[in-house]
């Protein structure tokens, strides 16, 4: 059953966000994931949101998403990030 990580992120420093943004894709591909959408702006069209980036990947299973999120590579991505964003992760299975 293919799952979701959806991700709202407000960018606090472009440049350090950028190096992230660089690392991720290859982080990904190992666990059969893909970008859906990767970027801005958004458009709000009913209700109240604030955050400057939305990021949707599919995964084809839950284990998979979580064994990336988990993955040696992506938290050294992760680490990259701190300080460069504030990022909010969700998983949801289809």
């Amino acid at each position: 059953m293919p799952a979701f990580v959806i991700v709202e992120v407000d960018v606090t420093d472009q440049e350090k966000y950028n190096a992230y943004k660089e690392l991720t894709p290859a982080t990904i591909s190992p666990f059969g994931g893909k970008f859906i959408l990767r970027g801005n702006p958004v458009t709000v069209l009913e209700g109240d949101w604030n955050h400057e980036r939305l990021v949707m990947l599919q995964f084809p299973t839950k284990e998979k998403a979580l064994a990336w999120y988990n993955s040696d590579g992506y938290q050294h991505a992760k680490s990259v990030r701190a300080g460069a964003a504030d990022a909010k992760f969700l998983l949801i299975e289809s």
